[in-house]
């Protein structure tokens, strides 16, 4: 069977297609092929993540007193309003973390995704983020900030264009600092922790213009 005849196989890259050539002709014939067919070519195509040291995936749970996970983020924590960011909390920090690393991105944005936030070195021992962190390179906890698709240091708000979009405020913990400057940007910051994620999570939150 020809890889072209699969219809879940064209999401799959390159070093995945071997495997799918050997399994298509094999699960298509079942009633559930197609189903299993499509989650292993998503997990194939989907590229690295950042799993647990010891193999497993352990999560972070992050929320919000301004608003829940899929709610509309307040208009004072966007360019509409005041411009400061919302208050986060988390638990689930693992032993052995030593810092944490904090990104808001935008996936909705014309252009490809839109970074609002970048914030690293943030002692493991700290549970939660008070609203209005200022747009200092570093905080008194020891945290450094990274430099958004504003071109500004910290924190820069909701502000699309037009309709409703996505916005991610993604953590992870890992088990040492970056050794990184201030204004450093997220992609200096996903490359620096390969390798170094003990756990992850992140809170999503909706903005509307």
């Amino acid at each position: 069977m020809a890889l072209t005849n699969c219809p879940e196989c064209r999401h799959v890259g390159p070093a995945g297609r071997g495997i799918m050539k050997r399994i298509c002709s094999f699960i298509l014939k079942s009633s559930g092929g197609l189903l299993l067919l499509s989650g292993l070519a998503h997990g194939l195509s989907r590229g690295p993540n950042f799993n647990s040291q010891e193999g497993g995936q352990m999560e972070i749970k992050v929320s919000s007193q301004a608003f829940q996970e899929g709610g509309m983020i307040p208009r004072k924590y966007t360019c509409d309003g005041d411009d400061v960011s919302p208050p986060l909390a988390w638990t689930g920090i693992p032993d052995g973390a030593k810092t944490i690393a904090l990104i808001g991105d935008d996936p909705d944005a014309p252009m490809g995704t839109w970074v609002h936030w970048v914030l690293f070195n943030l002692p493991a021992s700290v549970k939660e983020l008070a609203e209005a962190v200022p747009p200092d390179k570093e905080l008194p906890s020891g945290a450094k900030q990274g430099k958004n698709d504003f071109r500004r240091i910290g924190y820069g708000g909701p502000c699309p264009p037009g309709g409703t979009h996505r916005y991610y405020f993604k953590l992870y913990a890992l088990d040492s600092a970056l050794n990184l400057p201030p204004g450093a940007s997220k992609a200096d910051v996903l490359k620096a922790m390969q390798g170094h994620v003990l756990a992850e999570g992140q809170l999503m939150g909706r903005y509307r213009r």
